[in-house]
Formats: structure tokens, sequence, C-alpha cells
């Protein structure tokens, strides 16, 4: 018996629990796979744009930049009112369609016959993502055990941040054989993990008396940005006092104002004006939307510079550009540190300022014959230690002062914030620089000098309203 016993209770150890630790372990896996697909998506198509524009007619920069801008474009737009409706209507089915187009429209995108058909698809992708990243994140919190759920919020959270660190590498491997496989790759992905979904995951909801998100608004909003998008990269080419420009510009404005006619009487706004009441949250906002736009920017700048410049291949020039996003995770770590002994507020204005700082040192140290490691390699680390600094931060701290039942729909919203960034940086960077090629190497040098500069002033001016997003409480220490 005594011998016996030891095995007797080494089996009676709760099965159940052990196959529920395997189950909540699978389903994690499965949605941070999906949530890093999708932005992984975003940071791979920065590097197989030359081979994009030589494969289809060497397309211009300003059209080109719609394959990113329409991404962002319509995933800003829909990312409020698409977890709505999946919390309202079923977060696991809201899952499933999202992963469903978001993995179609990849393999579309490979099969894309022209650049415009192309953009066309990238615009279905990002529908996809709008509905695959937030309900993910619905899911985790409500499909693991409590007691897991605050680590697996951090994985899920890396995951999407890692996906900046490789998508450079990956998507230069992957345009090495051909710029299609940035787009096939999502497709074995999306189709394991969405039999992982169907087969793991309980289907979930929100409150039943949640109403209906304001589709319209969020459609208009869209073209809103659209039209702004197109009037600012296609105005020197079609004049700045061009019909065509003139009327973009009109468009956008009466767009914009009917988004803020709409948030301020819809009963389901995609924005709740009364959030934007908060200081704290209002400016973090603000220093998000500022941010992004500094490294929405400095991101393409490094890559266009590289091939365009020193004439890299995508492979090396995703190799080249992986220092500064690997400096992110570091010193987030760094910056939990630091905020033992300062406010948010100054961590994120010291990330902000060191953003600034990088494109400074990238202007400054630029000359017409490129040298990677001592023109370009120094600013861009001190990019990835100043975005170590501010993101975390920014993101975890921007709610802090809302009602824990809008905590939700505040972090969707600056998440919007995020991507509207995004599409600022890409639109000024592609302003600036015009072409892809220039006359001259001299010219080339001068645009991203400019580039840079305007990066490096947008950097200083999030800096200053960065410290509005002291919390209200004292407890943010």
């Amino acid at each position: 018996m005594t011998l016996s016993e030891p095995r007797q209770t080494a089996t009676s150890v709760p099965v159940p629990e052990q196959r529920e630790r395997d189950r909540s372990t699978l389903i994690l896996l499965t949605l941070c796979s999906a949530a890093f697909m999708a932005m992984l998506d975003v940071f791979v198509v920065n590097v197989a744009f030359r081979s994009i524009g030589e494969a289809f007619a060497r397309s211009s920069l300003s059209n080109l930049s719609w394959i990113l801008n329409g991404y962002t474009i319509v995933f800003a737009a829909l990312l409020i009112p698409a977890g709505r409706l999946a919390d309202r209507y079923g977060r696991k089915a809201g899952f499933i369609v999202g992963l469903s187009v978001f993995a179609g429209a990849s393999l579309a995108c490979a099969l894309a016959p022209n650049l415009w058909w192309l953009i066309a698809f990238r615009v279905l992708q990002a529908a996809g993502a709008a509905a695959l990243l937030p309900t993910s994140l619905g899911l985790l919190l409500t499909a693991l055990p409590v007691e897991r759920r605050a680590g697996a919020v951090k994985i899920w959270a890396t995951s999407t941040s890692l996906a900046a660190a490789v998508g450079p590498v990956v998507g230069g491997a992957l345009v090495k054989a051909s710029w299609q496989w940035v787009f096939l790759i999502n497709v074995p992905i999306g189709v394991l993990a969405l039999i992982g979904v169907v087969l793991l995951l309980p289907e979930t909801k929100g409150p039943v008396q949640s109403k209906i998100p304001d589709i319209l608004g969020a459609a208009v909003l869209a073209l809103a940005l659209g039209a702004l998008s197109l009037a600012l990269v296609k105005g020197q080419e079609w004049g700045w006092s061009g019909t065509a420009t003139v009327v973009s510009f009109v468009v956008a404005a009466i767009a914009f104002a009917t988004v803020v006619v709409r948030v301020l009487r819809h009963p389901a706004p995609i924005i709740d004006p009364t959030l934007l009441k908060v200081r704290s949250f209002f400016w973090a906002n603000v220093t998000t939307i500022l941010f992004c736009t500094a490294f929405g920017a400095v991101l393409p700048s490094v890559i266009f510079r590289l091939e365009t410049g020193a004439h890299y291949d995508t492979l090396i020039t995703g190799l080249a550009v992986a220092p500064g996003p690997l400096m992110v995770p570091f010193f987030a770590a760094v910056s939990q540190r630091v905020g033992r002994y300062l406010s948010v507020a100054w961590v994120v204005a010291i990330g902000n300022v060191l953003v600034g700082l990088g494109a400074v040192v990238m202007a400054v140290s630029a000359r017409e014959q490129v040298h990677y490691a001592t023109q370009l390699l120094p600013g861009w680390l001190i990019v990835g230690i100043g975005v170590g600094f501010t993101l975390p931060n920014l993101l975890a701290k921007a709610t802090v002062d809302l009602p824990p039942a809008q905590v939700s729909t505040g972090s969707a919203i600056v998440n919007t914030s995020r991507q509207l960034g995004y599409v600022f940086g890409v639109v000024m960077l592609v302003a600036i620089l015009g072409t892809l090629t220039a006359a001259t190497n001299s010219d080339a040098l001068d645009s991203f000098r400019w580039g840079w500069w305007a990066i490096a002033a947008v950097g200083l001016l999030s800096t200053f309203t960065a410290f509005g997003i002291a919390p209200a409480r004292s407890a943010d220490k």
C-alpha cells in the first residue's frame, strides 16, 4: 500500500485543471498569433514598397503610399464600431468574420492584377483587421481564467509590439522570393488560427442593451481622412491651387464637420465626447496622434533611404531596420524603472524628445553617399529607445482616469488615434519626399533632410502635449 500510495497521489492531481491550463495556453497562442499577423502586415509592406512599385510599372510614391494609407485609414475608422458590434453580437463570431476576411483579402492582394486592385484588397484587409484585433483581446479577457488574464494581456501586447521588430526582417526575406509572399504568408497562419478559434473558444457577448455604433459616422471619417490624404500627397503633382486638390480639401473639411456633428448627436458615436472631457485622456490622444505621426514617418524614411540611397536589397534593408525596434522592449523595461522616480508625463516626454533627437541626428549626419553605420544607425537606435520610453507608458496610462466601465472604449479610441498618427506620418513624408527617386543625389538628400527635420518638429510638439497626460490621481507611480 505504501508503495502504491505515492503513485495514486501522483495520478490524483486534478486532470481537468491541467487540461484547462493546456487549453488556456492554446487559446493564448491562437489569439496572439492572429493579432501578431494583423500588425505584422503593417510593417512587412513597408519593405516591399520598391518591389511592388517595380512590379506595377514603377508606380509613383504618392500612389504607392495608398497601400499603407488605404489600410490604415479604414482600420482606424472601423476599429471602434467593429469592436462594439462584436461586443453586441458575439466576439467569437466577430473574430471569425474578421480573420476570414483578412486571410481572404491577403490572398486577393497576392493575386492583384494592378496597383489599384491591390489597394482595394488592402482596404478589405483593413476591415478584417478592424474586427480581428479588438475581438482577440476581448476573447482573451473572457475565455481565460481570471488569474491568467493579466499575464496574457502583457503577452498579447508584446506580440503586437514584436511585429514591429521582426516585420522588416520577415518582409525583406519574403520579398527576396516575391513581393506576393508578403501577403500569402497570412493565409496559412489565418487558417490555423481559424481552426483554433472554432475548436477552442466559447462565444461571448457584451451587454445586450448596448447600442448599435455609428457605422455611417465611421464611413464618413474614412472619407475625411482619405480626402485629406489625397490632397496632401497629390497636391504637389496636381498643383496646390488645382481643381482636384481644392475639391479634395473641401470634401475633407465637409466630411470632418459631419463627423463632429454625428459625434455630438448620435446615440452611439464612434467617439464618446464625454470621454474627451477627461483631461488626461484628451491629452493622451493628442500626444498619441503626434507621436505616431513622427514614428509613422520615420520608419519608412529609413527604409526608403536604405533602398534608394544605399541601394540595399530588401533582406539587407530589413536586417538594417531591425536594431531600432529591438530597442523597444528593452527600454520599455528601463522606462518602468525610471517611472518609479518620475511621473508618466515625464517618461513619455523623454521618449518623445529621443524620437525627435534621433531624427535630428539622421538629418545632421546625412550625406549624398549613404553610410548606414555612421549616418542612419545612431539616430535610428535613439528613435527605438524613445519609442520604448513612450509607447508602452502612453498606452498604459491613457485610460487611467476613466470610469472602469469606459476603459475598453477608451482603449479603442487611443488605438484609433495611434492609427490616425500613422496615416498623417506617411502623408507628411510622401508630401516632403515627392518621389522615390530624385533628379540628383543632392536633391534626394535635401528631401530626406527636410523629412527628418519635420519629424523632429512633430516629436518636439508631442513632448509639450505629453505633460497634459499626468493622471488626476497621484497613484501613477
